[in-house]
């Protein structure tokens, strides 16, 4: 596999289509820090890092829907760096997703965080996605 971050975001996707309450991914650090951004800014209800199965583990992940229609958290995922084309930004150039609804997860020097959150400190990084 040439890109994990893409069959992650891609497991989460088809999952959301399917209407499933929960997905299972294959870990590693990378994922674990952007499923914990994920569940920090409400987009999924709840996730669990289970060691021993594999090598690297796997990530449970609980997807949130809206109780009266159904309807999941996460409209869209789209994967923005991929590894034949990167996409770097600094902090004077930070994407807004959606017009500040959605958010951008970077990869940056001080760790995987959120757009606004790069912003307030002034650091820029690779943009590995972006979530609305």
């Amino acid at each position: 596999m040439t890109d994990p971050i893409a069959d992650y975001l891609t497991r989460l996707r088809n999952a959301i289509k399917a209407n499933h309450r929960v997905v299972e991914v294959p870990a590693s650090n990378l994922k674990k820090e952007i499923t914990k951004i994920l569940f920090e800014q409400g987009y999924i209800l709840n996730y669990k890092f289970i060691e021993g199965e594999t090598p690297a583990g796997v990530i449970k992940i609980a997807l949130k829907y809206d109780p009266v229609d159904r309807v999941n958290a996460i409209k869209e995922l789209k994967r923005v760096s991929r590894p034949g084309l990167r996409q770097y930004t600094g902090y004077k150039d930070m994407p807004r997703v959606l017009n500040g609804l959605g958010i951008a997860i970077l990869s940056t020097s001080q760790g995987v965080m959120t757009n606004k959150e790069a912003r307030e400190k002034k650091i820029g990084g690779e943009v590995l996605c972006y979530v609305y």
